[in-house]
């Protein structure tokens, strides 16, 4: 698939729901996986499930995970049911890192180690073996680094000279609104954390409840920028 028109596609999918991304992007790929963490993306699987029933689904197990996340990838497991891939860091670089940065060197130097070693490195390991990867990411979750995703995009992040990776984005023009409007028709499971002010979940020591009146990405690494709030998972997203 390495020779599709990138350009010609998104051009095809620009402003379609995202039922019709999803199946366009589950017909053209037989080696495609959805990347699973929190609303959005089990949103996602409820519908490709509906277009095809034997989809790859993932999620990234950093070690740091809050017990609710834990318990609601067994629960999404359970409910449709599927098989939930967990990718881990690599072991011997993760036990240096901790032995020599130790377990809260974010706060102090920033996320973006911690997260290469626990998110980025698996998720390339992983992607490296896929032709394509469906995303749950949404144009409001921030007006700094998600402002200019396309609905389907060759992923500069990973892909490489031998290997052309390309990345779906059904959700980019739903609002959170939407996602829970979603969750709520559709009696699709959702984390326990919702219920307590968490909005967008990552690590337990870098994720906080955010305030009322406050964006869902402020409980996210709430020690940073705003234009830091972005781990390398999406780093294509961002501009300049």
């Amino acid at each position: 698939m390495s020779t599709i028109d990138i350009e010609a596609l998104q051009s095809e999918l620009s402003h379609k729901s995202p039922r019709i991304i999803l199946k366009k992007a589950l017909a053209l790929f037989d080696n495609i996986a959805i990347s699973f963490s929190g609303a959005e993306d089990v949103v996602l699987i409820d519908m490709a499930l509906a277009v095809k029933k034997d989809i790859a689904v993932f999620c990234l197990d950093t070690g740091r995970l809050h017990p609710e996340t834990y318990r609601y990838i067994e629960k999404v497991r359970k409910h449709y049911p599927i098989e939930i891939e967990l990718l881990t860091p690599d072991r011997d670089v993760l036990d240096a890192f901790v032995k020599s940065k130790g377990l809260f060197s974010f706060y102090e130097d920033g996320h973006h180690e911690c997260c290469g070693i626990r998110k980025v490195e698996p998720l390339s390991r992983k992607v490296a073996q896929l032709d394509a990867w469906i995303t749950g990411q949404r144009k409001d979750q921030s007006a700094d680094t998600r402002q200019h995703i396309p609905e389907v995009q060759l992923d500069t992040t990973f892909s490489t000279a031998e290997h052309t990776l390309v990345k779906f984005n059904p959700l980019l023009n739903w609002s959170s609104a939407q996602v829970w409007d979603y969750i709520e028709a559709y009696q699709v499971p959702y984390n326990e954390l919702h219920s307590r002010g968490f909005i967008s979940i990552g690590c337990e020591p870098c994720t906080r409840a955010v305030l009322p009146n406050e964006h869902e990405r402020a409980g996210r690494w709430w020690w940073e920028a705003e234009t830091k709030k972005e781990c390398g998972l999406h780093a294509g997203n961002l501009k300049g």
